[in-house]
């Protein structure tokens, strides 16, 4: 089991499911709500349970996902499409140790011109496989 939470507290969950290597998504959406890019594992949405989420709120970024954050102190935590049973989440929300290492970057088409990536890691122009 695995547990994390926003930096105030008032969201709190753990997830019981084995973590996937986590990726980087370098789209615009993901850079501005995050402040950069948005590194997370996924998860299957049944396995997320939340101990507190006071704090929780969802914004409908696009007619197809949400997106979870705190609304007491502003943590970026979870991307979810409508579809499907699964649900991104923010792998900096994780206590440690967490066990995985970045395995790819996504969306890499849509990343910031002020970094570059060069840590020899597969890039994909959209989300990839």
């Amino acid at each position: 089991m695995h547990r994390g939470s926003c930096l105030c507290g008032a969201v709190t969950f753990s997830i019981e499911a084995e973590l996937t290597d986590p990726l980087a998504c370098h789209c615009k959406q993901c850079r501005q709500q995050s402040g950069h890019f948005f590194a997370a594992i996924h998860a299957p949405k049944d396995a997320v349970t939340f101990a507190c989420q006071d704090g929780l709120t969802w914004y409908r970024a696009s007619d197809l996902a949400a997106r979870g954050f705190c609304r007491e102190c502003g943590s970026t935590l979870f991307w979810r499409a409508d579809d499907g049973d699964g649900i991104a989440v923010a792998l900096a929300s994780l206590d440690r140790p967490t066990g995985v290492s970045l395995g790819r970057h996504v969306w890499v088409n849509g990343k910031g011109d002020y970094y570059d990536i060069a840590d020899g890691l597969p890039q994909h122009e959209g989300f990839g496989e």
